[in-house]
């Protein structure tokens, strides 16, 4: 994981535990003070909500545990976990630069490519100007890595 990915999580956890966790405990008192609670919609919204807001801080904290913090700057060399780099799709023409992450801090849209996804797994151990063929749920694609960097 990322000195970044790290520290979003870490901000999650402190934001479930310190406004959610909290909200949610005086919405279900409220909810309770409403009477019979086996007909009760936001008594059994509001468990429901704590519930998920409780397995998410226990999968936060369980992901932080076993982390190990990777940072980036120190590597060099082919792609890897931690590269970010910038590929040209040979069929179109289009470049995207993406950054190899861990799993649980991956967001294409932020372009913060999964490790385990297709592209990132044909990527591992390439170098500038080699063609990559990868097989996307979308059909065969073809890139071309223009540049590795490690920031």
């Amino acid at each position: 994981m990322t000195a970044g990915g790290h520290a979003a999580l870490e901000k999650e956890l402190k934001q479930l535990k310190s406004v959610e966790r909290p909200a949610i405990i005086r919405a279900i008192a409220e909810a309770r003070e409403h009477g019979d609670l086996s007909e009760n919609a936001e008594y059994h919204s509001a468990k429901e909500k704590q519930s998920f807001i409780e397995g998410r801080i226990k999968e936060i904290e369980g992901i932080l545990s076993l982390a190990e913090i990777i940072d980036p700057t120190r590597l060099s060399g082919p792609i890897k976990f931690g590269a970010t780099v910038t590929l040209v799709d040979e069929d179109t023409g289009e470049e995207h630069t993406w950054q190899i992450v861990g799993e649980h801090e991956a967001s294409i849209e932020a372009g913060l490519l999964n490790m385990k996804s297709p592209i990132a797994r044909a990527l591992i151990g390439k170098e500038e100007g080699d063609s990559v063929e990868v097989r996307t749920p979308g059909g065969e694609r073809t890139y071309e890595v223009i540049k590795v960097a490690y920031v």
